[in-house]
């Protein structure tokens, strides 16, 4: 720390990470914490983006005030440009709220292939950690819905698995149209599992028969899980009726 450092009360990532407290501030005077928000808008550190980032995971009342400083705190960030995308990705990696400000925030940074390379990746690394709460994934799988991004498949496999039955059925919706074959199996294992909820074996069923994937090895297990519209055509697919 220089003389001056000392003289203001620390260097500059210092002095951001001292004003968390006043960002998460849910009560006292809205004007303290607006003060915060706008002194760390007009610093140029990541740390200050990391802490902008953490008014996202306060709600304040009344409402409305809480929402135009979610909205401001949106446009501060968004001005720190490219410096933004490091400790934004990191908030969305590691952080269990306010996922969908960061991946607004990233779309606004980034390109999209740019974008789904940072899904991807937290993705993964949500796949191998337990959450409490499934929101956080649930909102990440419904944004690469519809995505034909080599990545996402792979990415999404491993919630075929999770414990949330939400999440489940997320990870099912984006797989059925991406014709993932290494998916095949563990849908058919999910559609004939004595312990899987009905409704994600619904689920199940509309993915495999978008997908045309084949139920060789579960034909008699497949057909006892039959529901209508569905039924098996002679090439032993599912299929449903109009």
């Amino acid at each position: 720390m220089g003389l001056f450092d000392f003289l203001t009360g620390g260097s500059g990532p210092e002095k951001a990470l001292k004003l968390k407290s006043k960002v998460t501030q849910k009560y006292g005077e809205p004007s303290t914490r607006q003060k915060a928000l706008q002194q760390l808008g007009e610093m140029k550190y990541p740390e200050a983006v990391t802490v902008l980032l953490s008014r996202f995971t306060v709600t304040v009342d009344p409402l409305t005030t809480d929402a135009d400083e979610k909205e401001h705190t949106f446009e501060l960030i968004k001005h720190f440009g490219q410096d933004a995308v490091a400790p934004v990705s990191a908030f969305l990696k590691t952080s269990d709220q306010a996922t969908s400000w960061a991946l607004r925030i990233l779309q606004e940074l980034l390109s999209e292939d740019a974008l789904m390379g940072v899904i991807a990746d937290t993705l993964q690394h949500l796949s191998s950690r337990y959450t409490r709460d499934p929101e956080k994934k649930v909102v990440l799988l419904h944004h690469v819905l519809g995505k034909q991004d080599p990545r996402v498949a792979p990415a999404v496999l491993p919630f075929l698995e999770d414990m949330s039955d939400d999440v489940k059925i997320a990870a099912i919706n984006v797989l059925g149209p991406l014709k993932y074959e290494p998916a095949r199996e563990p849908l058919l294992q999910l559609l004939t599992n004595e312990d899987t909820a009905r409704r994600v074996q619904t689920v199940a069923l509309a993915a495999l028969a978008e997908s045309g994937f084949g139920v060789q090895g579960y034909q008699d297990k497949v057909q006892a899980a039959l529901v209508e519209p569905y039924s098996l055509d002679k090439d032993g697919r599912v299929q449903r009726r109009p």
